[in-house]
């Protein structure tokens, strides 16, 4: 960077803070997503534990419970995911 002048290194260097924001932004999002879903999917299980009679059209409780445990297991590893490999 020592050939460029002032002005393009100023112009650099908020380049690069705003990749970084973006970055950041990014993947807080993706982290608030895989905690929604993970929520989203529990609150499913809770409901059909807690009231198996709303469920109608599910004739098979533990399989639909089965479905929501999956997703939920999908959004955790996810989450897990951008922890371990994305936390800096």
């Amino acid at each position: 960077m020592g050939s460029l002048s002032l002005g393009r290194r100023t112009r650099l260097w908020k380049l690069l803070e705003r990749i970084s924001q973006m970055r950041e932004q990014l993947l807080a999002t993706a982290v608030a997503h895989a905690k929604a879903e993970i929520q989203l999917h529990k609150t499913n299980v809770d409901v059909y534990l807690h009231n198996p009679a709303g469920i109608g059209e599910h004739s098979d409780i533990m399989e639909t419970i089965q479905i929501e445990l999956d997703k939920m297991a999908s959004a955790h590893d996810r989450l897990e995911m951008l922890e371990t490999y994305f936390n800096d």
